[in-house]
């Protein structure tokens, strides 16, 4: 039983519509199926999908990326990888099942796979934490990503979830300081590595994982330090204004890539990623080997300045600070230079400016 957003009412009808003229069976007994009514109402449907579709606005992908249809991380691992071996355990602690993580091959490449996942049902969803990662989650993450840097090994990971779990027992256990070892380690790594939103990345729970050499969303996933309602229920105390909250965030995969904040954007078949599995893995699959192959002839060393460059240039060129950024760092420019020499000898200035004022007033 397919799944409707509240935007695909019309869609909703043509499809159930186009079910009915497929079916042999009709109110009379059996009967011979009209192909040409068929066809023609399947282009219906297809350029309904691709007008509703290609006018979203941010609330509406939102949805989008939440949808219960949508593929997961479980499903492009299994359809991507070739001779994955998932592995378990922080060393410390236990094992999160809301992350799956592993060594597989793509393209006959070694690389080790870390994926958020929700679950495909209510049970599913249930053990995996609806994709909410504990401390142990994270631990596990940092153990392995270590592992795939001795090795040289790159990493690719599969951002998708609504924040990390806020339970008292993971905080008790370190949640904060395992977010930030996380971050710590994706920064630090000397092999590539290559994060893909697929459905929500939300807050610390998805920078967690996605602070890497390539971010890649698909078109209608979205990326946020928060999600829309929790942003309207602080801003305006009012979760109905999620949708100017949505607006206002830019969390949409065509806003952060005009800002810098992420690198590739993935198509997605027409009506969303949940309406055609294969199209959208094979999609991933093309853009994961491209970015691989960028890498491939780039040293350690190489690897850990592209992606501190990366981030040295996020919100540097729209406006927030009035430096520029050169190879590996910042470069003042000469307003600033003059101003920072200013504040650090300002006592020597005024003393300065005393003799001088002083001595004016005795030889004049």
């Amino acid at each position: 039983m397919k799944n409707y957003l509240e935007f695909e009412k019309e869609i909703k009808s043509l499809e159930e519509d186009l079910d009915s003229l497929k079916s042999p069976f009709g109110s009379g007994g059996l009967s011979q199926v009209d192909t040409e009514k068929i066809k023609n109402l399947q282009n219906e449907i297809n350029e309904k999908l691709e007008s509703t579709y290609g006018n979203l606005n941010s609330w509406q992908k939102t949805l989008v990326a939440r949808h219960e249809d949508r593929p997961r991380a479980n499903y492009y691992i299994k359809n991507i990888f070739d001779s994955f071996t998932q592995l378990s355990g922080d060393r410390l602690f236990g094992d999160d099942k809301s992350v799956i993580a592993g060594f597989g091959l793509i393209d006959k490449k070694s690389v080790l796979v870390i994926g958020q996942e929700k679950g495909e049902d209510l049970n599913s969803r249930i053990e995996r934490n609806f994709g909410m990662m504990r401390p142990e989650g994270y631990r596990k993450c940092v153990r392995l990503m270590q592992l795939a840097s001795r090795f040289k090994i790159p990493v690719i990971t599969f951002v998708d979830t609504p924040g990390a779990y806020p339970g008292l027992g993971a905080e008790q256990r370190g949640q904060a300081s395992a977010i930030a070892h996380s971050i710590e380690c994706c920064m630090s790594l000397k092999v590539p590595n290559i994060s893909v939103i697929i459905g929500e990345g939300g807050s610390g729970g998805a920078i967690a994982l996605a602070s890497s050499n390539k971010v890649i969303m698909l078109e209608n996933s979205i990326y946020s330090v928060i999600s829309p309602e929790g942003c309207a229920s602080i801003l305006w105390r009012d979760p109905g204004k999620s949708l100017q909250a949505a607006e206002a965030m830019k969390l949409t995969a065509k806003d952060l890539l005009s800002l810098g904040i992420i690198d590739e954007i993935i198509d997605e078949p027409i009506g969303g990623a949940h309406r055609d599995h294969v199209v959208v893995s094979q999609n991933i699959k093309a853009s994961l080997i491209k970015n691989l192959n960028f890498f491939e002839n780039m040293s350690g060393a190489e690897i850990y300045d592209h992606r501190k460059t990366k981030f040295l240039k996020i919100g540097r060129e729209k406006g927030f600070t009035s430096t520029t950024v050169s190879e590996l760092g910042s470069k003042e420019t000469n307003f600033i230079k003059i101003k920072r020499n200013v504040n650090k000898f300002k006592f020597i200035y005024i003393a300065a400016a005393v003799l001088i004022i002083a001595a004016f007033y005795k030889f004049f």
